[in-house]
């Protein structure tokens, strides 16, 4: 089956301070002020409006360092307001390095691979319809189709369904085609409206394309770097892993280094291997290539830092190199 390809947004599309939209000359209050800094970023983002978390902490971050307060200012001239745009998209840019976006750029490839293939797109309908037949009576009402369209979600293509805006694109084409209401399909009916509709979307799509936010999580040890590249955190951290480790392990010398980094790393950027199975597999391969027979509970402070250094160091490259992604929507 097709996955609609995603994108990474990590900040890198808003550090160029060319700025896209133009800024109006005179005074300007704080919330248009706002609204042009948000329409620069949305318009760099692939069209995708900041979350919401995003957007207060970069006003929080702006308040705090300039002592600036978007909503309350007035901005006399285009450069001031440039300025302000300008630093709102690099405080925003340095939120995505640590915490990157993905998002879904539908465009109408994915519902065309599908329907391009019949057997693929037979077993498709046939497996939603299944899926959907509850009672196992063989009939699915009209209404039944949106509920199709969500169980094929965005990894296939299809976008949300946003009810309660009037001119959303797949809200449109269902109600185009008459797919509401509890009139009964059989199975080969279902398929065929189904099949309508999609291509009704694929075609809107490839002219307008939806960005959609994907809850997908990246781990690309932005956070673990910034640990290892300040010297004096860095030194602060091997310190006390240090201590906690003569703690863990008593002077046994049977205490398992990876199971002691993998609790006690958490706090400064070190992933759960819990998280999934590609950091579990990256754990596996950092410390097959440590020495185990140097590693005891008896480790001396300087012997015990150079070890643990040397990890950090690679898992941090590592997840810089290859980022794991970690689907929430599963």
């Amino acid at each position: 089956m097709a996955d609609e390809g995603m994108v990474v947004l990590d900040g890198t599309e808003l550090r160029d301070l060319d700025l896209r939209l133009p800024v109006p000359d005179g005074p300007v209050a704080g919330a248009m002020a706002l609204q042009l800094a948000e329409s620069e970023a949305s318009t760099r983002l692939f069209g995708i409006s900041l979350p919401e978390n995003i957007r207060s902490t970069a006003l929080r971050t702006i308040r705090e360092a300039d002592d600036l307060d978007f909503l309350s200012e007035v901005f006399h001239d285009s450069d001031a307001l440039r300025s302000l745009i300008q630093k709102f998209l690099l405080v925003v840019a340095d939120q995505l390095k640590d915490d990157p976006l993905v998002v879904s750029v539908l465009n109408g490839n994915a519902l065309r691979i599908v329907l391009d293939d019949e057997d693929d797109f037979a077993m498709l309908a046939e497996n939603l319809f299944t899926d959907l037949d509850a009672d196992d009576n063989g009939k699915l009402s009209k209404n039944d189709i949106s509920n199709a369209l969500l169980r094929m979600g965005v990894q296939l293509g299809v976008p949300p369904i946003r009810e309660s805006e009037s001119t959303d694109l797949l809200s449109n084409i269902i109600k185009k085609h008459g797919a509401e209401g509890e009139e009964k399909l059989g199975q080969s009916q279902f398929a065929d409206l189904l099949q309508t509709i999609l291509q009704d979307l694929a075609d809107a799509l490839s002219k307008k394309h939806v960005t959609v936010i994907r809850e997908v999580k990246v781990i690309n040890g932005s956070k673990l770097k910034k640990t290892l590249e300040n010297q004096k955190l860095f030194n602060e951290v091997l310190e006390k892993l240090f201590l906690e480790w003569k703690t863990y392990t008593n002077g046994q010398e049977d205490k398992e280094l990876r199971g002691f980094l993998e609790v006690e790393g958490l706090e400064f950027g070190l992933p759960s291997s819990e998280s999934s199975e590609a950091v579990a597999l990256l754990y596996d391969q950092i410390f097959s290539e440590i020495n185990k027979d140097k590693i005891t509970g008896d480790l001396e402070r300087d012997a015990f830092q150079v070890i643990v250094k040397d990890i950090l160091e690679k898992i941090a490259q590592q997840l810089e190199e290859d980022p794991i992604f970690i689907d929430l929507e599963c």
